[in-house]
């Protein structure tokens, strides 16, 4: 292909995406052309894209803090702000550290905590058969387990009061609000993935009601949310007996409450 040839694909590629809405258009066109192994390929990719399905699962991976992350049709796809969840779950852990990953999607935080610190012990949770498959898939060789369930229920006894750093993106969008939501969401990703219940805060209750069983004293909790579901994590946390805190990143457009358990 000559190198104007080339560059009419790129910019045709780039105006049908802009046309279909993609605030990065430049960005998904380039990574497209990368995937598609030619013009008949690229068109499909960008018609699948234009319905909304996730740029993601199109490439069959995410870029998540420089790690690429496996990702299959009718999963979580991580999201960039999760960064700032890792950020705080790593600054609460030490090597050697007993980490629970609940609601885990694709593995993605368990396995950015994983890069960042040595010697974690990771034990990963979720509900979905295809985000436990995906998890399974991300975190295999790394030393790392993953169980399928309803939160706390499949981890083995033995972890309970010994768990250092418990970390969740559990759904904390509110049921009416999913609508809402873009379409590479709400059609293209599980409901169970997404609805957090009347008020959005109906898992981080549950998870905070659970927390002090499995914590070893001094361990701390951390739920990433929005700024409008934040007072009512903390005060879930604090109904659990756990001391908590909110903190926010600007620049990750995140908010996560924070409970520890009293040492």
């Amino acid at each position: 292909m000559s190198a104007g040839a080339g560059n009419d694909l790129v910019s045709q590629t780039v105006t049908a995406l802009r046309a279909a809405g993609c605030v990065f258009a430049e960005d998904e066109a380039r990574l497209l052309l990368a995937a598609a192994a030619g013009p008949a390929e690229l068109a499909e990719l960008v018609r699948r894209r234009a319905e909304g399905l996730p740029l993601e699962v199109l490439l069959g991976w995410a870029d998540f803090r420089g790690l690429r992350v496996a990702v299959e049709a009718g999963v979580f796809v991580p999201r960039q702000r999760s960064a700032f969840l890792v950020e705080q779950a790593v600054a609460c852990a030490r090597p050697g550290s007993v980490v629970v990953d609940l609601c885990c999607g694709t593995g993605a935080v368990g396995l950015a905590m994983l890069a960042a610190l040595e010697g974690l012990r990771l034990h990963s949770v979720d509900l979905d058969p295809v985000a436990v498959r995906c998890a399974r898939r991300n975190l295999g060789g790394t030393g790392a387990r993953v169980y399928a369930g309803d939160l706390y229920q499949p981890l083995p006894a033995t972890l309970r009061g010994s768990v250092e750093v418990l970390v969740a993106n559990a759904p904390y969008v509110p049921t009416a609000a999913l609508d809402l939501m873009p379409v590479e969401a709400r059609e293209h990703e599980p409901r169970l993935a997404l609805d957090g219940g009347p008020d959005g805060v109906e898992l981080h209750r549950r998870i905070a009601l659970g927390a002090p069983d499995w914590l070893a004293p001094g361990g701390s909790l951390l739920v990433e949310t929005s700024e409008r579901q934040a007072e009512r994590g903390a005060q879930a946390m604090a109904g659990a007996g756990l001391t908590a805190r909110i903190v926010e990143s600007e620049e990750h457009q995140c908010t996560v409450v924070i409970g520890t358990l009293p040492g």
